[in-house]
């Protein structure tokens, strides 16, 4: 391996022109391919294999165009103090606007809440629903402008009015300002971790030309691939974090082979030999950890880890040769690592010790403590993972400032909390003899049942085989009772009727999809910590070493998600972080942070532990080689830490709830995995196991392939070369 990359890596070097120019144009073909490709429509969700999903296609089939896809509206109406809303002059006001309503262009229906029994029983609420011909992200914007302007109207008459459903729905806002914040921070740790504007600036262009192609690339297939906007949101968070880092190891390494004494071409190849086989190993451990979500069987995560992990491979793939052309465009504007001075630093000569070597050689004096703070104070952290509620966002979830929160809260008010997530009933009676006696024991079924307001008659289909019934639990969408009333209409309802019957409805699919995710998660981890165990077998040739990387994770893991419990579901720094509403954590976050924070700590573990493998294999004691491994590899890795943190963290200003949340998730991950995990317990584990550590089965040593990350191939090619006779020597035996 590390004689291959430093082939590639020499010949990128001199072929420079070529190799810039071939980034270039697929980057223009990406970027023309974005432009002239077809807008995506609204990304479809499904659970496959969830009841939830097979009820939804039940309907589909039996209720054609009942289903249809296309946007939904409530204008929900409060009367004022002392009113009601059955009142003439506010009954004039609502017919008034369901009539300007049903004149847009893209509405098919209007329904008047006089006419559909959608009053309060108090008289003070009323809804009228309105549903479009169109998916919410494909409605003009002069239809969402004549909502607005027709609830204005009503406003002003002195109603109380606002609008839910997602007809409102626009392009999330991915928090621009807090992503540049983000990579001007970066760029401030490049220029202090490498000491020159240029070498800062070599990282940064290579990361945004990656992310532009993945990107673009997304935004080409999105049409055909059914990608929504998140997808390519995330793996531009990935790409470029991991982007600007792969790209820094290479060009610390070849900072440090200057020092060295070595010409540049010499020291661009050792560098990408050495610090690109770490790359490599790095990002295969990201792509297994992204590509793995497949296994989860939910088409959405699905194509939300592939795309991230197509966008890790570019990254890879530019920094193998993108970075080293770049740097024979530099030349001498990048310096030697060290010292400001023209003279390079004899191989061999002392160097005196810095920050990162001292810090290892108090880890080593006190490993015990070390390791016994680090796991109490991130097991401290991870308390809160035990209330941990599992949920999707809603209405419910948005902030009190919009007006479908608003209207949200009136519908609950006005109609009960289980109002805004009813259940849909569909019973399958093609097989009965008797579909509507069938359908009638279901519905006095579920109206025995505890935390039902309200069961509506059956409604049957044209073929008159399957019905639909419509409960409104007593309890709100988030709730675990309402969680409860739907096991029960499966488990004892569906039991004693003559037919099947399926619950469905935002509220179920909710259910079905946060209990897909968790009994997919130990399948998951094991099939991506397995993978990438036997992956890092092969890279440190030692058992414990990679039984020690995946031990830690779980603990960075596990302490993220307890703060991400403590901030979005308990509300801790919530004001500080921009969280205005708590609520359950996004169903797919444990699973999503489980896959993006191993991989990236599994990046800080090659990247560290490899320079410490390629110390010991070259002679040095296990205590010197931590030091040693601290001492060239320390810096570059809390530089890398901290331009992922403010990659990550720069889209916690994002107004959606989504991207915000696994922002600050990852974010406070690789605070946690890099500074608690691999600074201090990596060390105190290792200098605790001394030589053992090392350690590795003879039959298992003889059966592994040879990739030789710590560049022992190339460490020989050199004393070759500084001995030729040795060379003829060896020819003639």
């Amino acid at each position: 391996m590390a004689t291959f990359l430093y082939r590639l890596g020499r010949l990128a070097f001199r072929r420079r022109h070529f190799v810039a120019l071939l980034w270039v144009a697929l980057l223009t073909l990406a970027g023309v391919g974005a432009f002239s490709a077809p807008a995506a429509g609204s990304t479809s969700f499904s659970i496959p294999g969830t009841e939830a999903q097979k009820a939804f296609d039940l309907l589909e089939q039996r209720f054609p165009g009942a289903s249809a896809d296309g946007a939904t509206g409530r204008i929900v109406f409060k009367a004022p103090e002392g009113e009601r809303m059955t009142d003439a002059a506010n009954r004039a006001t609502v017919a008034k606007t369901v009539r300007e309503l049903g004149d847009g262009s893209e509405v098919v229906s209007v329904t008047d809440p006089f006419t559909t029994r959608a009053v309060s029983k108090d008289g003070t609420v009323a809804y009228a629903s309105v549903r479009y011909d169109a998916p919410a992200m494909e409605l003009k914007d002069a239809t969402r402008d004549a909502l607005e302007k027709t609830a204005d109207e009503a406003r002003d008459t002195g109603l109380t009015v606002d609008v839910g459903g997602d007809v409102l729905q626009a392009e999330p806002e991915t928090g621009a300002i807090g992503e540049a914040i983000g990579l001007a921070v970066a760029a401030v740790v490049l220029v202090i971790t490498l000491g020159s504007l240029v070498a800062a600036g070599l990282p940064l262009l290579t990361a945004i030309i990656g992310v532009g192609i993945g990107v673009s690339t997304i935004a080409t297939l999105a049409s055909a691939l059914d990608l929504g906007d998140t997808t390519s949101t995330l793996a531009g968070m990935i790409g470029l974090a991991v982007g600007i880092d792969y790209a820094l190891f290479i060009v610390s390494r070849y900072r440090a082979e200057l020092a060295e004494g070595r010409d540049r071409e010499e020291a661009v190849g050792r560098a990408t030999g050495t610090a690109g086989s770490a790359v490599v190993f790095a990002g295969l451990t990201v792509v297994i950890a992204l590509a793995g979500l497949s296994v989860v069987n939910v088409p959405m995560l699905t194509k939300m880890g592939l795309a991230a992990a197509g966008t890790v491979v570019i990254a890879v793939l530019i920094a193998l040769t993108m970075i080293p052309a770049l740097l024979g465009y530099a030349g001498r504007k990048v310096r030697p690592a060290g010292e400001k001075r023209k003279e390079p630093v004899a191989p061999g000569a002392p160097v005196k010790r810095n920050l990162g070597a001292r810090w290892a050689s108090f880890v080593i004096r006190r490993p015990a403590a070390v390791l016994l703070l680090g796991v109490v104070g991130l097991a401290a952290v991870a308390l809160p993972v035990s209330q941990l509620e599992l949920g999707l966002p809603d209405d419910g979830s948005q902030p009190t400032s919009t007006t479908q929160r608003r209207a949200y809260d009136l519908l609950s008010e006005g109609f009960g909390p289980g109002f805004n997530g009813p259940l849909m009933i569909v019973v399958d009676a093609k097989d009965s003899d008797d579909p509507k006696a069938a359908a009638a024991t279901v519905s006095e079924g579920i109206e025995g049942l505890k935390d039902v307001a309200t069961v509506t008659p059956p409604a049957f289909n044209k073929a008159g085989d399957t019905a639909t019934i419509t409960v409104v639990p007593g309890s709100k969408p988030s709730s675990t009772r309402t969680e409860d009333l739907v096991h029960a209409i499966r488990d004892d309802v569906a039991a004693e009727a003559d037919a099947d019957v399926l619950v469905t409805g935002t509220t179920a699919m909710n259910i079905d999809f946060s209990q897909k995710l968790s009994d997919a998660l130990i399948p998951y981890l094991a099939l991506v910590v397995g993978l990438a165990f036997l992956l890092l077998i092969v890279v440190f040739r030692s058992i414990l070493v990679p039984l020690k990387a995946a031990l830690g994770f779980l603990l960075s893991v596990l302490a993220a998600l307890g703060a991400v419990v403590a901030v979005f579901q308990w509300g801790w720094l919530g004001g500080v972080l921009g969280v205005e509403e708590t609520g359950p954590i996004m169903s797919m976050m444990p699973i999503f942070m489980v896959g993006v924070v191993f991989g990236l700590a599994m990046d800080y573990e090659v990247f560290l532990v490899t320079r410490m493998r390629e110390a010991y294999v070259h002679g040095e004691s296990p205590s010197q080689a931590i030091v040693t491994g601290f001492k060239h590899s320390a810096r570059v890795v809390v530089a890398a830490a901290v331009i992922m943190m403010a990659v990550f963290g720069g889209f916690i200003s994002s107004g959606e709830s989504m991207i915000k949340m696994i922002g600050f998730g990852l974010a406070i991950a690789v605070f946690f995995d890099a500074f608690v995990v691999r600074m201090a317990i990596v060390p105190a584990v290792l200098a605790l196991l001394g030589r053992r550590a090392w350690w590795l089965p003879k039959w298992l040593d003889r059966v592994l392939p040879n990739v030789d990350v710590e560049g022992e191939g190339l460490r020989t090619r050199a004393q070759r070369d500084a001995d030729p006779d040795e060379d003829r020597e060896l020819v003639r035996v």
